[in-house]
């Protein structure tokens, strides 16, 4: 038969779909296991439910909602009894603080680092590597940014002292907690462990700052690798991979990869005052819509007369001009 003398008779009708209504009752997982997330790979991701570690993987519809360490989920129980059992994460718990960084200040992309962090470790060595306070201010922004109470930790204490690393933040707030080996090799970090007790903290570094050390001296099972500092570059070597949380003392200690620089084209330029809380009170004294950065700038008057380092003005200034040309 050839096409033109087909009639309606010969069309081939494509059957609908069930006509059967879509049920309009969804689970609500109300008897879901709470848990959080403490470490992601590949899709799979590590939780503590209690005093149990379970592997999960996100359940459909939860969609394209990202989980990242120190999430707090439901998972949908019981829960197994071996590692080779999987589980589903069904519900995403409100996210109190996300910390969020970019890879430099021009790359539109953030990244949530960790979720319901209390406060940020800022890890810096004191020595070999020198410290980096560029790196530290653009943490402490990040930190005040999130809603997150920074804490500075300045490691490798028995190669100098903190003298100089604290006269740079007179005022600032925050505690500020030196490490130095002893010398049977162990680390002393007295008072810090008060600091961590019952909080989710997660410590920032750059590379061979000695954060690795540190997290295998407060959980001696974490068996995180070391690596040393390159001898040419004076830069350390990456070891740590992905960001990993240890239980401790109540609390979460997540510890994060090393890092060259903290991108922060997430933030705006007019709360990066808030984390140079001993230049804030200078502000008053700026003309309005003051940059910063003018010559009428009151900063420079107030840093005189308050005995604030003009370094500190400076370094708030780098870290505005950097941003403004993103």
């Amino acid at each position: 038969m050839k096409r033109r003398d087909w009639d309606e008779d010969d069309v081939k009708v494509r059957p609908g779909r069930s006509t059967r209504p879509r049920s309009k009752v969804r689970p609500d997982f109300s008897e879901a296991i709470p848990a959080r997330v403490i470490a992601v790979d590949r899709g799979r991701f590590t939780c503590l439910a209690g005093d149990s570690l379970v592997m999960a993987v996100r359940a459909r519809h939860l969609g394209r909602k990202g989980l990242v360490v120190g999430d707090r989920v439901g998972i949908d129980g019981p829960l197994p009894d071996n590692d080779d059992t999987l589980v589903r994460i069904v519900r995403r718990d409100p996210r109190r603080t996300e910390l969020r960084r970019t890879a430099d200040d021009t790359d539109p992309t953030e990244r949530v680092i960790v979720a319901n962090a209390d406060q940020m470790g800022i890890v810096s060595s004191l020595a070999d590597p020198e410290p980096s306070y560029g790196f530290i201010d653009r943490c402490l922004v990040a930190a005040y940014d999130a809603g997150i109470e920074p804490l500075l930790i300045l490691t490798k204490g028995d190669l100098a002292t903190p003298d100089e690393v604290v006269a740079r933040y007179p005022g600032s707030g925050f505690p500020t907690i030196p490490v130095r080996r002893l010398a049977d090799r162990s680390l002393s970090y007295d008072g810090l462990t008060e600091k961590l007790s019952g909080r989710t903290t997660v410590l920032v570094g750059q590379s061979g700052v000695g954060k690795s050390t540190l997290v295998n001296a407060l959980v001696p099972e974490a068996d995180r690798a070391v690596g040393s500092v390159n001898e040419v570059t004076g830069r350390g070597r990456h070891t740590s991979t992905s960001a990993y949380g240890f239980p401790f003392d109540g609390g979460l200690l997540i510890d994060t990869p090393g890092v060259r620089s903290f991108g922060l084209a997430h933030v705006d330029v007019h709360r990066v005052i808030h984390a140079f809380p001993d230049l804030e009170p200078g502000t008053a004294e700026c003309p309005r819509g003051c940059t910063h950065d003018e010559p009428d700038c009151g900063l420079d008057q107030f840093a005189a007369d308050h005995g604030v380092e003009p370094a500190r003005v400076a370094s708030m200034r780098r870290l505005l001009a950097s941003m403004r040309d993103q």
